[in-house]
Formats: C-alpha cells, sequence, structure tokens
C-alpha cells in the first residue's frame, strides 16, 4: 500500500477498487477449499499445513486488493486482527508444552476486541440494527447450556468464567459488525457460528458427529474472509466518499 496524492480527482480514482482486487482472496479461497476437504475426509497430514496456511493467505489476499490506498489505522486493526487468529490457529504447534484452548482463546479473544475497535470506531455506519439482540440471546443460550456442563469436569470453574467471558466478546464482534458493511456483518455472523460450533465439540464432543470439524472450518474461512473483504471495500467507499466532500 501506498501513500495517495491528496488531490481530490487523483485520490478519487486511486481509492476506487481494482477489477482484479479480488485475486488474492481467490488463492485464499483455495487454500480453504484444501483445508476443509481434508477435514471432511480426514487427511491430517494435510488439514494442519494447510490450517496455518490461511490467515497469511488472507493478509496476502489483504495487502493485494488495498495496494494503492493509504494505510490507516483500518488496515492496522484488520492486520493485527489476522496476525492474532493466525496464531490462535496455531495455538498447539506454537505452543505445543502450553495447554492449547486457553492460549487459542487468548489470541482470538484480543483479535475480536481489534475487529471491535475497528467496525466500532473506523466503519460503522449504522446503529446497532434491532435483530442484532439475536446476538445477546445466543449468549445467554450458550451459558445457560455450557457453563453447567462445564462446571461438572474437574477444574471446570476458571473455564467456564473464560467461555462465558470469550463469549461476551465473539458477541460483541458480530453485533458490531451489523453495524458495518453488510458483508462485514455476514463475516461476523460466520465467525460467530463457527466459534458456536467449536465450543460444543470441545465440551460436548459426544453429541458432535465427525463432519462438524469441517464445519467449524467452513463458517470460519467464510467468516474471515468475508470480514476482510468487507473492510477493504468500506475502507474504499469511506475514502472515496471524503473525497468528493472536499
Amino acid at each position: 500500500m501506498s501513500y495517495v496524492a491528496p488531490r481530490s480527482a487523483e485520490r478519487t480514482v486511486a481509492t476506487a477498487l481494482h477489477p482484479n482486487w479480488w485475486w488474492g482472496f481467490a488463492l485464499y479461497a483455495a487454500i480453504s477449499a484444501v483445508h476443509i476437504t481434508a477435514l471432511f475426509v480426514g487427511a491430517e497430514a494435510v488439514s494442519g499445513p494447510s490450517k496455518l496456511a490461511l490467515m497469511p493467505a488472507l493478509a496476502l489476499a489483504v495487502l493485494w486488493a488495498g495496494r494503492g490506498s493509504t494505510w490507516s489505522t483500518t488496515y492496522t486493526l484488520l492486520f493485527v486482527a489476522i496476525a492474532l487468529s493466525w496464531i490462535g490457529d496455531g495455538a498447539g504447534a506454537f505452543f505445543p508444552t502450553a495447554p492449547t484452548l486457553p492460549i487459542m482463546l487468548g489470541f482470538f479473544g484480543l483479535a475480536h476486541l481489534c475487529y471491535i475497535w475497528l467496525f466500532t470506531k473506523r466503519l460503522a455506519a449504522r446503529r446497532f440494527p434491532r435483530w442484532s439482540l439475536v446476538y445477546a440471546a445466543w449468549w445467554i443460550a450458550l451459558v445457560a447450556i455450557l457453563v453447567p456442563i462445564i462446571l461438572s469436569q474437574i477444574g471446570g470453574g476458571p473455564m467456564a468464567i473464560a467461555v462465558s467471558i470469550y463469549g461476551i466478546v465473539l458477541g460483541a464482534t458480530a453485533a458490531t459488525a451489523a453495524r458495518c458493511h453488510p458483508i462485514i456483518a455476514w463475516g461476523g455472523a460466520f465467525f460467530l457460528a463457527s466459534d458456536t460450533i467449536l465450543a460444543f465439540r470441545l465440551f460436548t464432543p459426544e453429541a458432535m458427529p465427525d463432519w462438524t470439524s469441517g464445519m467449524v472450518m467452513l463458517t470460519y474461512c467464510l467468516g474471515q474472509g468475508l470480514i476482510a473483504a468487507g473492510v477493504i471495500i468500506s475502507d474504499r467507499q469511506r475514502t472515496t466518499s471524503q473525497d468528493r466532500t472536499r
């Protein structure tokens, strides 16, 4: 990404999306497809490495799509969220001697805080829609179902608190995404769906068939990809709109 000249006419042209801006997302989609397919067929030799390639591919997609734009807090927050998500994805590989779940929750929690800041302070286009109240109902239902199960496990108290707090942050991400471009709103919803499926796989594994592992990553890849694409589109539209008012 490079600095764009301040003249209004030049900036309006420069901030328009390039016709081939989506090529990087095609690469991300291809890697996602490989990873998800590997999960569904049980190819662990492929699913592990491909998972670690997801967020770097998404970062490259953002770099490609955002070229020509001015670097801003918007892109900083997006890249930090992607980087934190990458560490969360690879918690087991990066910290092999530490408990995976707390580390994963910690890094994804930080990623969600970046997204909340980004959506609220940089990209919000409207008030909270009424339908976003569904996310509050989702959190209440999640806590009501999972917390008793977690508490019944040895040492479940701290984990129940962590899951409840993480649920608040996750729900806030989806709710604040609802204030933004529709693509971002859908991304937030898919991200929430992914972590919801994952939560039930972790704490009620006997009730979740094997194919739900693929569904976790299918919804996750959709969520992250849609959020990134929506941020780029929203930033370009916002910049162009500001230029036209000068």
